[in-house]
Order: C-alpha cells, then structure tokens, then sequence
C-alpha cells in the first residue's frame, strides 16, 4: 500500500454471527464507481461480535459511502451499532500482507498522541506496527495503531499497550473477508 491512501476505519457491534452480520453489513456499504479495497475483521467476546472495515481509496479519488439501506418488510430489524471512526493516512507501513492463521491484529487508539510514537514500535519488537494519522479534523482518535503479532504474544502486547496513553484496545484474530 502507498503513501497516499486513505483509510477510512468503521466499528460495528453486534449479537449477529458472521453470516447473519455480512448480510446487513453489505446492504450498508456501497462503492462510488471507485476502486477501493475492504478489509472486514471480527472479534467475538461473551456473545458480542466486534467488526472492524478498513476501507481503502487512493487520496484524489475519495469517495467514501456508507448508509443504511432501507429495510425490507420481510427482513428483521437488527441491532447493529455503528461506529465511524474517520478517514486516516498512513504515517508508518510496516505490513501490507493480512493476518496469518497463527497471528492476531491488535489495534490500539490514542486520542492525545503528543509525544513519540516511537515508543509503539519498541514495545513489541517482533511485532510488525502500521501507524495512520488522522486525516480529517472530525476523527475520533489522533492516531490509530495496528499491530501484527503471533497469538502468543497478543495478551502481553495488551498488557503494555495499556501502560501508556491508549484510549481503546481491541484484538481481532479472524479476518473474516477482503473485498476489492
């Protein structure tokens, strides 16, 4: 992946299994006759299903869309809560490949990032660190994390992560899909 991409990030929760959720998730997003790359991820804890999309587009050619579809009378109101996070660029790539079977993806979000982000690629060293950096002033967090680490390690990159000023960490070991 280049420099000059986007990334838009959106986080979905829901009781949903995978199935059940690709079905609504697809009556949501809807390419603008743009070439854009989709990665959908999915954590599961105590019956909740968290989803993470990263949706990619070249910088010139932006052009985001996400809503909801109308609901058909045939088809169940579902509760999916939606998260959209904002549009990011990438400071630091060190991972273009997706997840292996014996690894995990942990996203950290800083919302004040002030100081060296450095110090995110020395916590982990044989993790591989993505860095994006807020591209638009409405996002949530400043900067958002993805770490690509073996399983083993995932608990005890939590750990330290939540040593420093991390404002949210989520772990998603399946990559349920790429879409381009």
């Amino acid at each position: 992946m280049r420099q000059d991409k986007i990334v838009q990030f959106v986080c979905f929760e829901t009781t949903l299994d995978n199935d059940q959720f690709i079905a609504q998730w697809e009556q949501f997003t809807k390419p603008a006759n743009i070439t854009q790359e989709v990665t959908l991820q999915q954590s599961e804890k105590n019956g909740l299903f968290r989803y993470i999309a990263q949706y990619r587009c070249t910088v010139g050619e932006f052009g985001f869309v996400f809503s909801k579809a109308r609901r058909s009378p045939h088809t169940p109101a579902t509760s999916i809560r939606v998260d959209q996070m904002g549009g990011y660029s990438i400071l630091q790539f060190q991972r273009t490949s997706d997840v292996k079977s014996d690894e995990s993806k942990v996203f950290a979000f800083l919302i004040n990032s002030e100081g060296d982000l450095n110090i995110y690629n020395k916590i982990c060293p044989s993790a591989k660190l993505n860095i994006y950096e807020a591209y638009y002033e409405n996002c949530h967090y400043t900067h958002i994390l993805e770490f690509f680490v073996k399983n083993e390690f995932a608990e005890e990159l939590v750990h330290q992560l939540k040593q420093y000023d991390v404002t949210e960490i989520r772990i998603y070991k399946e990559s349920v899909t790429e879409i381009s």
